[in-house]
């Protein structure tokens, strides 16, 4: 199968079926053409046409990742894509998506939330679908250090300058999506290139070991597999390791992999959105496997590391901005680092789009549905404690009196009230129709869990520093 005119129109087709037909979808996806392929027999890469720099903008942010998993079902084989921008004439049906550039910016968070964010590196050209590559501007220089992070850059430096050492194997990094744990990861693989040109580094996502493990058994080539990442690799870096828990056979060779690599001395390093111990379905040899050796945390950073971070993010981009705006923009970035430099970019767009300066006007303007944005609901923490409890929401909602679900439901209610000072009359709507004692009994209740429980304590703390994480308060 080649990457042609042709291949292109199928992928299309698959996604908008994929997405039954999302009108949104087919407003951002109808647009993109197929200009030419480049690249060598090996690696082709796929060159695609987007009308302008918004689309081009967009298309990164919305639907890269989209297009990318698409293309790896379908072509089995290395590839890269990227998007050039044409300058051709907007589709008509963009322009009924928004009259003004504020509408067709407002309408990519509309389809960011159908389709969901990428977790991958947003760049204009995609890594691999065989081997990832290292993204050479990922480095200790260009990470930003602070309370949140230190550790964890500390920890990824030494294993950098001396890989395989048995303190640090493997080095598992965990903390909420878009913090810069991917980053890391890549500033380790990309020092030890430099200071061990000898070893050979295989960087990955978890879910991509998963699918190749799976096609190897497809196909009886578990023994090509196994030298591909046993025998012909020094250090191995996993991003995503949650996805890993999907399989038991891929579990059993993901266990077997990195046990080669300790046991000779390699180096590996993973990281995750969450620790060892709260992967579900994760085999326990595997989780005591991962934690043998060092684990570090990294976290949404303070305010100040924030501006930190956008004023070298801005002098990448070469964006001019006041001392307000700068403020003004971390403050309302309280999800990610990823969401920080996507406000960035989105101003720096709409500022030469329109020609205008950069200002606290301009900004607030672009930004201002943010504002809103920062504070948590009801629905969202119970979905928190449910994922963390590995229960359903529908659970907590129920009328079941099972301790595995009585103490998480008193303990989401006790989230609400303290993060959202909600009435116990409306807290008691939200579970079911319970009625104000139940919830005032529950209060109780987690409180005297606080002071007696010390595993009770620390799942609280636990939530109670991802719902920071996420309103930045």
């Amino acid at each position: 199968m080649e990457l042609n005119s042709s291949f292109w129109n199928l992928i299309k087709t698959k996604m908008k079926s994929r997405n039954d037909n999302n009108k949104l979808l087919d407003t951002w996806l109808d647009p993109i053409e197929y200009i030419s392929t480049a690249g060598t027999q090996e690696r082709p890469k796929l060159i695609l046409g987007v009308p302008n720099a918004l689309h081009q903008y967009f298309v990164i942010e919305n639907l890269q990742d989209k297009i990318y998993a698409e293309i790896s079902d379908t072509y089995n084989r290395p590839f890269e894509v990227e998007f050039s921008i044409t300058g051709s004439k907007v589709n008509a049906h963009i322009e009924t998506a928004g009259s003004s550039l504020e509408e067709a910016l407002g309408g990519s968070e509309v389809l960011q939330a159908q389709l969901g964010r990428s977790q991958g590196t947003q760049t204009t050209q995609h890594r691999s679908s065989s081997e990832g590559s290292l993204n050479s501007d990922l480095t200790f220089s260009t990470f930003v250090v602070g309370k949140n992070s230190e550790f964890a850059h500390a920890a990824c430096y030494n294993v950098a300058r001396n890989p395989g050492a048995d303190d640090y194997n493997p080095l598992y990094i965990y903390g909420p999506v878009g913090m810069g744990k991917t980053h890391l990861l890549h500033a380790t693989g990309n020092h030890i290139r430099d200071q061990f040109q000898h070893l050979r580094i295989t960087y990955i996502s978890a879910e991509r070991f998963m699918n190749e493990c799976i096609s190897a058994i497809r196909r009886h080539e578990m023994d090509k597999f196994r030298q591909k990442y046993r025998e012909n690799s020094d250090i191995l870096l996993v991003d995503d390791v949650q996805f890993i828990a999907r399989g038991e056979a891929v579990q059993e060779e993901f266990f077997h992999t990195v046990n080669s690599f300790i046991d000779s001395r390699k180096q590996v390093i993973l990281a995750s959105d969450r620790m060892p111990k709260d992967i579900h379905g994760l085999e326990d040899r595997s989780r005591t496997r991962l934690e043998r050796g060092l684990i570090v945390d990294i976290t949404m950073p303070d305010l100040e590391t924030r501006i930190a971070i956008l004023r070298y993010k801005a002098e990448k981009y070469n964006v001019r901005m006041p001392e307000d705006v700068a403020t003004y923009i971390a403050r309302i970035s309280k999800r990610s680092i990823r969401e920080l430099e996507g406000n960035l970019k989105k101003v720096k767009m709409f500022s030469e789009l329109q020609g205008l300066p950069i200002d606290g006007e301009l900004v607030k303007r672009i930004l201002s549905h943010h504002e809103t944005q920062s504070t948590i609901s009801v629905e969202e923490i119970q979905k928190l404690v449910a994922d963390h409890f590995k229960v359903r929401v529908l659970d907590l909602k129920a009328s079941t009196r099972a301790k595995p679900i009585v103490v998480p439901r008193q303990i989401a209610m006790h989230l609400i009230k303290k993060f959202l000072d909600k009435s116990l009359v409306d807290i008691g709507k939200a579970f079911g129709g319970k009625d104000h004692t139940t919830v005032m009994n529950a209060l109780e209740r987690v409180k005297n869990l606080q002071a007696t429980d010390q595993d009770i304590a620390k799942d609280i703390e636990d939530l109670e520093q991802r719902i920071h994480n996420i309103t930045g308060v």
